[in-house]
C-alpha cells in the first residue's frame, strides 16, 4: 500500500515537537495535522506519543556490517543501506577511500547498478570521493603513491560514469592548483569539502573564499591552529563554511565539540561517522580500502603505524553522544544528523527536515532515543 498514515506522534517541526498525525502518499508527505478525518484506504501506524524525528544523514561513511566501501559490490551496498536505516539512517553517501583509477570507476559501477534496483533499507543519495587531490602529510589512511594534483579530466569521467552522482569530494588546499580548480569542481555539481590538510590560514582560506563548502572530519587530520600560525583549522573556524564532526568521543574530546557548536553555531556542524566496515561487529582485524584495520573496544586503528582509521559509530550512537556530551535537548542538536548535512548538499527542499512535500524519511523514537521504527520514503524498513 502506498497510502500510510503515521498517528499519535510527537512531530519535530520548525524546532520543536507537537502531537500530530502525518499523512502520507507515495513516499511524500502530504499533510501534517491533528485531524486525519475519514481514510479508510491508508494503511495506520500508531507511534503512541512517541517521537517523530526527521531521518539521519551521513554524508561521509567507508561502511558497516563487514562491507568497505572500495569493494562493495551492489548487494553489499543494500547490506549497508539495511544496516543504516535500523540505525536510523534514511540517506548517505558512499565514500570512497582513494584508490587506483580502475577500483575506482568499478565502486561507481556497483553504485549504478545498486541505484537501478530495489532497495530495503537507507537511500544511496550519492557518491563523496575522498581524494585523490590530498596532502600525503596528512593522508590519514589514504595510500600515498595514489596521491596526486588536481586532475579535471580524472574528476569528469568519475562524475560522467557516476551520472553526475559524484556529489561531495575531500581535497587539501596546499595541494598546488586546488584553490584554482575549486569552482571548476562546482561546476560539475560536486560540494567540495577542505581536509586531510597541513595548509597554512591564507592559502586554506584561499579555499573557502574560492567556494569550498565544508571542513572534513574537522580538528582530524588536519594542522591544529596555533596562535601565530591559525592554520586550516583557524581558517574553518573563523569562516562559515560547515564542519563535519566525528561525535565518538574518540575522535573528538567532548569539550571540543561543544566548541565548535559555540564557535560555528549550531547550524553550521554536520555530523558524520566516518564508519567502516567494522561498525555493527566485534572487535578483530578489518579492512579501509587497501589497509588492514585492528578494532580494540570499538577503536579503529591502521595495523601499520597505529593511526587512527575512520569509526565503528552510528548515526544513532552520534546523537545520543551529541545530547550527552552538549547537554541540549533532542529539538536542538538534530539539526546536526538532518537539516544541516541537507542544506550543506543542497538537497534540503527534499530531505532533512519533516515537511509538506519531502519525501516521508522518518524515525521513530521512545523516550531513551532507541531507534522503534525507521521510514525511507514512506517505507518502514522492518527487522
Amino acid at each position: 500500500m502506498n497510502h500510510l498514515i503515521i498517528k499519535n506522534g510527537n512531530v519535530y517541526t520548525d524546532g520543536s515537537f507537537k502531537k500530530a498525525d502525518i499523512i502520507i502518499k507515495d513516499g511524500i508527505i502530504k499533510e501534517i495535522t491533528s485531524d486525519t478525518g475519514n481514510l479508510e484506504d491508508f494503511e495506520v501506524f500508531d507511534v503512541n506519543e512517541q517521537n517523530i524525528v526527521p531521518g539521519f544523514i551521513d554524508v561521509h561513511t567507508h561502511g558497516a556490517v563487514n562491507v568497505d566501501v572500495n569493494g562493495a559490490t551492489a548487494e553489499d551496498l543494500d547490506k549497508i543501506s539495511y544496516f543504516f536505516a535500523l540505525q536510523g539512517t534514511t540517506s548517505w553517501l558512499c565514500s570512497i577511500l582513494t584508490d587506483t583509477k580502475e577500483q575506482t570507476l568499478w565502486c561507481i559501477d556497483q553504485y549504478n547498478k545498486h541505484k537501478n534496483q530495489e532497495c530495503n533499507g537507507a537511500k544511496l543519495m550519492g557518491i563523496h570521493l575522498e581524494g585523490p587531490f590530498l596532502a600525503p602529510e596528512y593522508k590519514g589512511a589514504m595510500p600515498e603513491h595514489l596521491l596526486i594534483e588536481p586532475d579535471m579530466e580524472l574528476i569528469k569521467e568519475y562524475q560522467t560514469a557516476a551520472n553526475g552522482d559524484v556529489k561531495y569530494i575531500t581535497v587539501s588546499p596546499e595541494v598546488e592548483g586546488i584553490p584554482d580548480c575549486i569552482d571548476d569542481l562546482k561546476e560539475l555539481g560536486i560540494v567540495v569539502a577542505i581536509g586531510h590538510s597541513g595548509a597554512d590560514y591564507d592559502i586554506a582560506m584561499k579555499s573557502i573564499n574560492n567556494g569550498a563548502t565544508s571542513a572534513t572530519h574537522t580538528f582530524n587530520a588536519m594542522k591544529l591552529m596555533h596562535q601565530h600560525f591559525p592554520a586550516i583549522a583557524g581558517a574553518v573556524l573563523e569562516s562559515d563554511i560547515y564542519c563535519e564532526a566525528i561525535c565518538d568521543g574518540r575522535h573528538l574530546h567532548p569539550g571540543i565539540v561543544r566548541l565548535l557548536i559555540k564557535t560555528k553555531g549550531i547550524d553550521k556542524v554536520v555530523a558524520v561517522t566516518d564508519s567502516i566496515m567494522a561498525t555493527g561487529l566485534p572487535d578483530g582485524n578489518y579492512k579501509l580500502g587497501v589497509n588492514d584495520v585492528v578494532v580494540v573496544d570499538g577503536d579503529a586503528k591502521l595495523a601499520n603505524g597505529g593511526a587512527r582509521a575512520g569509526s565503528t559509530l552510528t548515526t544513532i550512537n552520534a546523537l545520543k553522544n551529541l545530547m550527552e556530551f552538549t547537554k541540549r535537548p533532542l529539538e536542538e542538536v538534530i539539526v546536526l544528523l538532518t537539516k544541516n548535512p541537507a542544506t550543506m548538499l543542497g538537497l534540503y527542499d527534499k530531505i532533512g527536515s519533516i515537511s509538506v512535500g519531502k519525501y516521508a524519511d522518518l524515525v521513530v523514537l521512545n523516550k531513551d532515543n532507541d531507534v522503534i521504527a525507521t521510514f525511507v520514503q514512506g517505507k518502514r524498513i522492518m527487522k
